[in-house]
């Protein structure tokens, strides 16, 4: 039984890392930007109302994220070992989640964040929009992205480790590198 936060900036490699762990402890890897854009591509109401921050380069509003996590964590995948990727994100969704949390009768054991140099993720994310064709990967956006970042979720990483959750693992390097960086931050 394996509960896990992964953190990190945009572009750290965060939903690289997760659903290859997700694998390896055997979890449900819940990630809130895949829930966002298949509600974009199937464009349902709330699939529209995301897209609209999404191309701002804003967060999701919080009631209806926390809507959708609260349900995905109940199904029976995410029970025994999970993933979470992409959420929490602010000071307040990090209580409405100890409340789901404590609701399921669960709890996270690790938070992980992957660090990696400031003009790094700039890069990478330039060259996802070339690949991928994301409409929310311009420069302007990206930039945008790693501000909101740097005010609303960078302060979550002090009261993981506050509460001795938090593993830094580096970012930097190839996927098999971090991830072996990421077993052994959790000893895999």
């Amino acid at each position: 039984m394996t509960r896990l936060l992964i953190m990190g900036p945009p572009g750290a490699g965060k939903g690289t890392q997760a659903a290859t762990l997700a694998a390896r402890i055997q979890g449900a890897h819940i990630s809130t930007g895949d829930i966002f854009r298949a509600n974009v591509s199937e464009q349902t109401e709330l699939g529209k109302t995301a897209q609209r921050y999404m191309d701002a380069g804003e967060y999701v509003p919080d009631e209806v994220t926390n809507a959708m996590v609260k349900d995905r964590l109940s199904q029976d995948d995410a029970r025994e070992s999970f993933i979470l990727d992409g959420y929490p994100r602010t000071l307040e969704q990090v209580s409405t989640l100890d409340t789901i949390l404590a609701e399921l009768d669960s709890g996270l054991d690790h938070v992980l964040v992957l660090t990696v140099d400031h003009e790094e993720l700039i890069a990478r994310l330039l060259k996802r929009a070339e690949t991928s064709g994301r409409a929310d990967d311009t420069e302007e956006v990206i930039r945008h992205r790693q501000e909101v970042y740097i005010a609303e979720t960078a302060p979550l990483l002090p009261v993981y480790r506050e509460r001795g959750l938090l593993r830094e693992v580096d970012g930097m390097g190839s996927i098999d590198e971090i991830q072996s960086r990421i077993d052994a931050a959790l000893g895999l």
